[in-house]
């Protein structure tokens, strides 16, 4: 009896790989394309991506392609499949004559499994003509995001992939990245004509690291201080130039780090070198330019740091999801400062990419140092980059742990709702017209320019009403809406502003829109609604919805002195295990229920686990613990 594409794709994991079981929508996936189905995977860097279309390209017949944009990368899976016995092979420049034909004739006759190819080698007519004379059982297209000319890391080449599609419309295909917005997955499907390819996607909320922002004073004695943190393991160090790495490198060797250096400028076997020797180590620090890491599969990283403002939230959040990838608890640090926004846009507007290409760069550069501004939870701000829903209060990032906020250079409690209501009524407005991050501006600050006379924006009732906010502290403003997918680029005109559903069903629904002003703008505009939105609110309903900001200190009035002394000896408690554990202090227990457990004094397992948040694992973990303490307190007052 046959079996089933589960059972097979089980088999296969366990004979090669030596493991029993898949991670999350691994089985689904690889069971629907080594079935023959097309495929769409968007997963968290780290989530496993590459078994996703292994294991069906050894369920299937034929020979399995794969194109992916780096040498580095496809040198590194071909080696992992090669040490596990399976027939893998890479094409490139690199390779001698004699070799390329060894490999072209396995493919021919059978016996390679896997060929890995950029999409340069892909397109030549010798390739093509090479392939046509192969029996082919699975394209396989990784870093995706390569596709979209609105992606964060857009190849041309990659643009011609739709070449598959059309000269071998029968082999089933899988696409897969780790970091594509809405618009660049369209134009993925678009391109490798996946329109009624099954849909796997994962979620991008990367839960083991913690985020931190801080802004750039000293750069160099920020790093020092921060590496310092981390002296015995390894981490990532990323520049935006080849210059400033190499100079980080010489400074964090000066301070006795193990370290070494990964750009475009080195040849390619410096860089390989490179790569093996930081894989292979257990302390070593890897700076880098945004070359490195595409891929890397290294467990180990236990921080990421970017002493430069990276040009994207996509990028940022594949870079860094290279920290971390074994489930252990990682950091990603950044240090930004709004110079880097300037250097950024410099290079970016002297590019020879499109002018709607630049606005789109622009706009993404401006969202992610919008996040950076930002005191919203960073976990709920990148996951919502992607279109996903987070709680936020993540006891994982700078802005959700109190003692972590002081660094940042806003108020930490959102302060700005009216002007970003005033800022979005004013884009809803020019909803009609171009709505451009200028011609925005322009109207809040009611500045009559000719594009703004032609949309007759200065007759808008907005017009003109953020004069006192000042450009600086609108700009503050704005960014802050991109980076929350507040406003979004209009995906039918890239160079157009749009209010997003979001947006509206916030503003419907009367949330405190969650935007904070920097110290010196922190004077609110007058409330303007967004017309035909219930977005009028009095005084009393103001006070009402108001957030709470990150922190509030715990009220112990009322408290006995018996309960008072229980809260102080719970939260010392509290306190040595999680350093001891290197997490949160409220990740162990939150102040609300150690509050109640100093309140109540319970007695017993049963009584403590009607305590909220004291839920089964909890009660495991600490219950006994607990008791032992209260019982000595009972012991100390008697």
């Amino acid at each position: 009896m046959e079996s089933s594409p589960e059972a097979h794709a089980l088999a296969i994991l366990k004979n090669v790989w030596g493991y029993d079981a898949f991670r999350g929508q691994q089985l689904q996936i690889v069971a629907h394309v080594g079935a023959g189905g097309n495929a769409f995977v968007l997963m968290p860097t780290g989530g496993g991506k590459s078994l996703c279309y292994q294991v069906p390209g050894l369920m299937r017949e034929g020979l399995c392609v794969v194109i992916s944009p780096l040498i580095a990368l496809m040198l590194d899976q071909v080696e992992a499949l090669q040490a596990r016995g399976i027939a893998a092979a890479l094409l490139n420049s690199t390779l001698s004559d004699s070799d390329a034909a060894t490999i072209e004739q396995q493919a021919r006759d059978g016996t390679l499994k896997f060929l890995y190819l950029a999409p340069e080698r892909l397109l030549t007519l010798k390739t093509i003509a090479l392939l046509r004379e192969c029996h082919i059982g699975l394209f396989a297209v990784d870093e995706a995001h390569c596709i979209s000319q609105w992606g964060h890391d857009f190849r041309p080449e990659y643009r011609r992939l739709m070449l598959i599609r059309e000269q071998w419309p029968e082999v089933p295909r899988i696409a897969l990245t780790a970091s594509a917005d809405a618009p660049s997955r369209a134009d993925i499907v678009r391109t490798l004509d996946l329109e009624q390819a099954r849909l796997f996607l994962g979620s991008f909320d990367r839960t083991n690291i913690f985020y931190k922002v801080v802004p750039k004073h000293d750069a160099e004695r920020q790093l020092l201080d921060y590496v310092a943190e981390h002296a015995h393991e390894c981490g990532v160090v990323y520049a935006v130039s080849r210059a400033k790495v190499e100079a980080l490198a010489t400074l964090l060797r000066r301070h006795g780090y193990n370290t070494s250096i990964y750009h475009a400028g080195l040849s390619d076997a410096d860089r390989s070198k490179n790569q093996r020797e930081f894989l292979a180590s257990k302390r070593m620090v890897m700076c880098a330019t945004i070359a490195f890491g595409m891929g890397i599969d290294k467990p180990d990283v236990r921080f990421v740091a970017h002493v430069d403002l990276p040009r994207s939230m996509e990028g940022y959040y594949q870079e860094t999801g290279r920290g971390g990838r074994d489930g252990e608890r990682a950091e990603a640090w950044l240090c930004y400062s709004p110079g880097d926004r300037y250097r950024l846009r410099k290079m970016i507007l002297a590019s020879d990419s499109s002018p709607p290409r630049q606005r789109m760069e622009l706009f993404k550069l401006d969202a992610l140092l919008g996040y950076c501004e930002s005191a919203v939870c960073r976990h709920q701000t990148l996951v919502g980059w992607f279109d996903e829903a987070h709680p936020g209060s993540c006891g994982m990032c700078d802005n959700c742990v109190p003692e972590r906020t002081s660094n940042l250079p806003m108020n930490t409690v959102p302060n700005g709702h009216r002007a970003a209501q005033m800022a979005l009524s004013a884009a809803w407005r020019l909803r009609n017209a171009e709505c451009t991050h200028q011609a925005l501006l322009d109207t809040l600050m009611g500045r009559v320019t000719d594009p703004v006379w032609c949309r007759d924006a200065d007759s808008l009732a907005v017009f003109g009403k953020g004069q006192r906010m000042g450009l600086r502290g609108w700009q503050g403003v704005l960014r802050q809406l991109y980076g929350l997918g507040y406003l979004q680029l209009d995906p039918h005109q890239v160079s157009a502003l749009r209010v997003s559903d979001k947006a509206m069903r916030a503003l419907q629904q009367r949330e405190i829109l969650p935007i904070t002003l920097p110290a010196p703008w922190a004077a609110e505009p007058e409330n303007l609604p967004m017309p035909d939105n219930p977005s009028h609110q009095t005084p009393a309903e103001r006070t009402r919805t108001a957030p709470r900001g990150p922190y509030q200190p715990v009220d112990l009035t009322g408290l006995s002195p018996a309960a008072t002394a229980r809260w102080h000896r719970l939260r010392k408690w509290r306190t040595d295990i999680a350093k001891s554990m290197q997490l949160p202090a409220y990740i162990v227990l939150h102040d609300r229920t150690l509050l109640a457990i100093a309140e109540h004094d319970p007695a017993d397992l049963e009584s403590l686990a009607l305590i909220g948040g004291f839920g089964p694992v909890k009660l495991e973990k600490y219950g006994a613990t607990v008791l032992e303490l209260l019982e000595e307190l009972r012991d100390t007052v008697h």
